[in-house]
This record gives C-alpha cells, sequence and structure tokens, in this order.
C-alpha cells in the first residue's frame, strides 16, 4: 500500500505543479473558460500556489503520513469546489475535469489512511 500511496501522490503532485504553473502564468487557455464561469483574474495566484502547497503537501507526506493525509483532503476539497463551481455556472461539460481529479485525490487519502 505505501508504494500505491507514493506513486498516486507523485502522479498527483505532477499534474497539480502543472495546473498551478498554467494559473501563475495565467495560461489563456485555462484562464479564460474560468473568466467565464466567474473567476477573478486576481485569484489565480493564489488559485496556483494552493495546488502547490497540495503537491508538497502529498509529497511531505510519502515521509510524515499525516501531512499527506491533510494535503489531500485540502485537494479533494478544493476540487470539490471547482466542481461546484463549473456547476453553478451551468458548464456541464467542464465539470469532468475537476471531478476526475478529485476522484484521483481521494487514493492518496485512502492509501495514506490505510498504511498509518
Amino acid at each position: 500500500m505505501f508504494i500505491a500511496y507514493v506513486v498516486v501522490a507523485v502522479l498527483l503532485s505532477l499534474a497539480l505543479l502543472m495546473s498551478a504553473r498554467a494559473d501563475i502564468i495565467r495560461d489563456p487557455k485555462i484562464t479564460e473558460p474560468l473568466k467565464a464561469l466567474g473567476v477573478r483574474d486576481s485569484w489565480f495566484l493564489p488559485l496556483g500556489l494552493v495546488k502547490i502547497a497540495g503537491a508538497l503537501g502529498l509529497l511531505a507526506g510519502i515521509v510524515y503520513r499525516p501531512l499527506g493525509l491533510a494535503a489531500a483532503i485540502g485537494v479533494v476539497l478544493y476540487f470539490l469546489g471547482a466542481v461546484i463551481t463549473h456547476l453553478r455556472a451551468g458548464d456541464k461539460k467542464g465539470v469532468g475535469t475537476p471531478a476526475a481529479i478529485m476522484l484521483v485525490a481521494v487514493a492518496p487519502l485512502v492509501l495514506g489512511l490505510a498504511t498509518l
């Protein structure tokens, strides 16, 4: 189970870091659709930093499991918020990606609990 946690935590962390980079540099492919949902331009840096914190927390959880569990909970809640944002804006097409990431984020949470 520990190896599974490490693999999922590393892969999810890489995905979070790539997503954070797009937010921080304000990649138009990412920011324009989000602006259409009502996300303000000033939110992209903080949202990117939260993703970086989640990625680092998941990686730190390899050594100190409670931190990884807290990070996994945070990532799940972050993407739950993203799902809710898409649904409230009526964007049913765009809800798939944050929902999938949210479900993937459940894996390190479950695996982390199983290896305590």
